[in-house]
Parts: structure tokens; C-alpha cells; sequence
């Protein structure tokens, strides 16, 4: 049975219209004109326990729109969504216990305290057992590898020390879902890749179920075996990253190395995306690959060749490029 179920879920926000200009704004206090905003569109999803899914779309596309709906902060204007077999904007206690909502851009910790001080206050709040929580947050801590900066003041830890801290702070209470919005937002190359690490292994242990909105493609192919798109609040796709590469690449490269001493002029196969030394990196239509490939092999020296799919990063660049233009 499904941990998440979404059904023809919808957002509409009503905001003021106003003209440009100050007395624009003055007249739209005054006018009662509405414009609404789709924000999200009748979209369908669900997730088995102890998945990880993608979330993915450009800015604006809805993704934090229904992250919020989900965890019970927004209600929705039409649809239906069950977590956990509660309605998540009942905002009952029994739910709340279960989940966990990770913002990159917002935090919950104490400013001006040291993480510890909040991971108490928080076990409080949640009712963990003293015993639980040590042992819990023993092994995040352990995990995260930030035993070290916990009774630091929050302001004074760098940013990706913050965010592990965030972590911690969520996942204290052994959410059955977690949300994860941007975690690795504005993170060094080092911080991003250990707390995937730390995701990654978090799910093997203790089989929750994560959706996750990221920006960072190498966060979504190493965590993710399943993805949904949204775009303008709309479900464009629902699949593993190589069905979306196959469903949405009209291309694929061919990689070609030759043993002459000066590389041939492929041009007239397809496009050149990159040359260097006796190396070729040909793009060419998925449809004619076979085509292509031998057509290539019987008239010039070609020592090694490899066919490979257009990176999922790239697709998905394209497309939205694609659906903005």
C-alpha cells in the first residue's frame, strides 16, 4: 500500500492585480481585483515505502508548492492527498510524528544556540524516549561526521555544518517520510557528496521514504531511481531517469577514437559536439545510430567507439529550455 497517494491535487493562489507604478499598487488596495495563479495543476503521484523519488522542475515549477501541501502547511484548493492514511492538511499529531520536512533555504534551529540545545528541546516536543534519542542521535551524529560542532553556536557553523545540524534536527524523531526540499543548496562539492552519502545510507537503515527536490542532477542519479517532473505546476513525466532520457533526448553520442594521425570530418554525420586530440564526440538521431555508426566504421580508421545517451542533466536542460522558449 502506498505511503503517499495524490490525486488531482491543485493550488490556486488569488493575488491582487494591480497596474505598474506606486498608483497601480495604491488602486489594487482598493480595487478587490484578483488574478489567480495556478501554482500546481491536478497532479497524480504515489510512493511504496522506503522509496526515494525525485522531485524536479525548473524555479516556480510547484515542486515547494506541494512539498507544503504534503506535510500539512498548505491546504490544498481542490484534489485529494493521503500520507500515511491521514490527510496531511488535518495536520493531525499521530502524521506529524511520522514526518519530516528539510528546507535548504530555511531552518529551524536556534539562531543564537548550540545545535544540542535545539536536538533536546526538540525530543520534547516529539516525546522520544531519553534512551532513543541517544542512541539516535548518536549514530547521526557519528554518521554526519559533526560530533564536534554541536555545541557550537548555529550562527558560527559554516553552512554545510548547518545544514548536517538541520538534518539531525529532523530526522531525531525517525520520521517514516521525509521531505527534502534543496538540501544541498549552496553546498561545497565535499558537503553535497557526504550528505548524499548520509541519505543514501539513512534510507538503507531505516526504509523511510523520501521525495526529494534538488536542482544538483548528481544528487537526483544517485539517490533516485525513480523521478517525477513538474513544469508550470503540471506532471509532465513519472519514470526512472533512462526513460526520461529515452522519451525526451532525440539524440545519442557517439564517441569515436581513431588511430590516424589527423581526425576525419564527420560533420556530415551529425553534429560535433566535441574533438580533441584523436578523439570525436558525435551527436546523432537515436533513430539512425545503427545507421550512422556503421556507415562510419566501414570508411574510416576508427580504433574504439562507444554509443551513449545524452546525460539526464543535459535533457533536462533542454527541456524546460525547450518549454521556456
Amino acid at each position: 500500500m502506498p505511503v503517499i497517494e495524490v490525486r488531482e491535487l491543485t493550488k490556486v493562489y488569488a493575488t491582487p492585480k494591480k497596474q505598474p507604478g506606486v498608483m497601480g499598487s495604491v488602486r489594487a488596495l482598493f480595487s478587490g481585483e484578483k488574478t489567480l495563479v495556478e501554482a500546481v495543476k491536478n497532479i497524480s503521484f504515489s510512493l511504496e515505502e522506503g522509496e526515494v523519488v525525485g522531485f524536479l522542475g525548473p524555479n516556480g515549477a510547484g515542486k515547494t508548492t506541494t512539498l507544503k501541501m504534503l506535510s500539512g502547511i498548505l491546504h490544498p484548493s481542490s484534489g485529494e492527498a493521503k500520507v500515511l492514511g491521514f490527510r496531511p492538511f488535518d495536520r493531525k499529531p499521530e502524521m506529524l510524528r511520522q514526518i519530516a520536512l528539510v528546507m535548504g533555504n530555511r531552518q529551524q534551529l536556534w539562531w543564537d544556540l548550540p545545535a544540542w540545545d535545539s536536538f533536546v528541546v526538540l525530543r520534547e516536543l516529539y516525546d522520544v524516549p531519553k534512551k532513543d534519542f541517544d542512541r539516535r542521535v548518536e549514530f547521526l551524529l557519528e554518521t554526519l561526521q559533526i560530533k564536534e560542532h554541536v555545541n557550537t553556536q548555529v550562527r558560527k557553523l559554516s553552512l554545510g555544518e548547518r545544514m548536517k545540524c538541520e538534518l539531525v534536527a529532523a530526522l531525531l524523531h525517525a520520521p517514516r517520510i521525509v521531505f527534502l526540499d534543496e538540501p544541498t543548496i549552496g553546498l561545497d562539492v565535499v558537503s553535497q557528496k557526504r550528505i548524499r552519502d548520509f541519505l543514501r545510507e539513512f534510507n538503507r537503515e531505516e526504509k523511510c521514504t523520501i521525495l526529494l527536490t534538488s536542482h544538483y542532477m548528481q544528487d537526483v542519479q544517485e539517490l533516485c531511481k525513480r523521478v517525477i517532473v513538474i513544469d508550470h505546476g503540471a506532471m509532465i513525466f513519472e519514470g526512472t531517469l533512462e526513460q526520461l532520457t529515452s522519451r525526451y533526448s532525440e539524440s545519442r553520442r557517439l564517441r569515436l577514437t581513431f588511430d590516424a594521425d589527423s581526425l576525419p570530418d564527420l560533420s556530415a554525420y551529425g553534429e560535433v559536439v566535441d574533438q580533441q586530440e584523436l578523439v570525436v564526440v558525435l551527436a546523432v538521431p537515436r533513430a539512425k545510430t545503427a545507421a550512422v555508426t556503421s556507415e562510419i566504421l566501414q570508411n574510416f580508421p576508427v580504433q574504439d567507439i562507444a554509443v551513449e545517451d545524452v546525460s539526464a542533466e543535459e535533457v533536462i536542460r533542454d527541456l524546460f529550455g525547450r518549454k521556456a522558449e
